[in-house]
């Protein structure tokens, strides 16, 4: 069972990446966050704007299966299908930062008022997906900071400290092919 410390701790630190993300993301200008960078690999081809678009996606992805979680023992979530936010990955590019960012802020108050409502034991059920394997709802949500840090130091121009472990080994391309 989560203890509220854990559970405090994933909610500062929910709070502070995304805030740190979002400041990040508000110092570009319009033109500078529509800038994909030529020499990136996989998401570090991405805009800021389509980083931001990306983010937003995966956290409706990241509740999905965290409810799905929550509703069934152990479920495979890879059927799971999310509501998409109105500003998809595809589109990032003819919106603007603060649209984007504002889509951001409004996917987070619905993922803490998810959190608001759980129980310390439900912190430990399960949830198995193809690129991920077997996580603890406690596991998802913590993928939440640990992507936007990922994406932060992405659109800063850095190699990413953080790099997410895929089953298969490699991150999947998701402008190609199927998405999440």
């Amino acid at each position: 069972m989560a203890t509220q410390e854990a559970i405090r701790e994933l909610l500062d630190k929910m709070s502070e990446q995304r805030d740190a993300l979002l400041g990040q993301a508000e110092g570009f200008s319009d033109e500078a966050a529509s800038f994909e960078p030529p020499d990136g690999e996989g998401e570090g081809q991405w805009s800021v704007k389509q980083q931001l678009a990306h983010l937003a996606e995966m956290e409706t992805a990241y509740r999905a299966w965290v409810e799905r979680a929550l509703e069934a023992d152990d479920p495979d979530v890879s059927d799971v299908r999310p509501e998409r936010p109105a500003i998809r990955l595809d589109a990032a590019q003819g919106k603007s930062v603060e649209e984007l960012t504002a889509q951001l802020r409004e996917q987070r108050a619905t993922t803490l008022l998810l959190i608001e409502g759980m129980s310390p034991e439900q912190f430990e059920r399960t949830a198995s997906q193809p690129m991920f394997g077997k996580l603890t709802v406690m596991q998802w949500l913590r993928s939440y900071y640990r992507h936007d840090r990922m994406h932060r130091d992405q659109m800063a121009g850095r190699d990413p400290d953080y790099k997410p472990k895929f089953v298969g080994g490699a991150e999947p391309d998701q402008r190609r092919g199927p998405r999440i």
